[in-house]
């Protein structure tokens, strides 16, 4: 199953049969496998080893490595959209909404329960294949600064921050620290150390405010 592989035309998808596995069970084990080895250095047999499925069946129930890489990243994103929508909804102000997102992503990083660093950064960062799947980390990527923006944009409107804010560049800042936090926790830095450097940014939050509005 290689990048550009697509269903095998001698291993069809049997109908009628149920799968002698549960596909989501397989998926979020292929989604750790490429999210601890990357898309190029994982193999189909490193896939058809996590999962436990062969690679017949592999093709009969993902199509190809590239669907199944998808499929992969749109559930670690499901998952972890689920911490940024709670940082976003409940906090009682920009700055707290921004250290929110920032420290609960910090702590995913550095679970050691799970591969360090995020899924979509990481593999952002290594993509050289395909065009289109370029393309789709980076429109996942844009969810949360998406969300972000219209938190900062509420927060305006509420008079939290100033009318002139440039809330797209305070968007764009902390998306900034988010990849870095992902690549240093990858690099084996600890929770303390990224920590330590979301309380830098957050000492620093309401000046880089006053650097980001709009200029006259």
């Amino acid at each position: 199953m290689t990048d550009t592989e697509t269903r095998s035309p001698a291993t069809p998808a049997r109908r009628g049969r149920p799968r002698a596995f549960d596909r989501e069970q397989a998926l979020d084990r292929a989604m750790r496998s490429f999210w601890e080895h990357g898309y190029r250095d994982t193999s189909i047999v490193d896939l058809t080893a996590a999962t436990g499925v062969n690679a017949p069946s592999l093709y009969a129930a993902f199509g190809s490595k590239q669907e199944l890489f998808r499929e992969a990243v749109d559930r670690y994103d499901r998952l972890a959209g689920a911490a940024t929508e709670q940082a976003l909804r409940d906090a009682p102000s920009a700055r707290a909404a921004v250290a929110a997102l920032l420290r609960s992503h910090a702590d995913a990083y550095t679970d050691p329960a799970n591969p360090r660093g995020c899924l979509v950064v990481l593999a952002a960062a290594e993509w050289t294949g395909d065009a289109d799947d370029a393309a789709y980390l980076a429109r996942m990527r844009e969810q949360t600064a998406v969300a972000l923006r219209e938190r900062l944009a509420r927060d305006v409107t509420a008079g939290d921050l100033p009318a002139d804010a440039e809330v797209g560049l305070l968007a764009l800042y902390v998306d900034t620290l988010l990849a870095g936090l992902s690549l240093q926790a990858r690099a084996g830095a600890s929770r303390a150390t990224v920590q330590g450097v979301i309380d830098c940014a957050m000492a620093g939050w309401d000046a880089c405010v006053s650097a980001g509005r709009r200029r006259a």
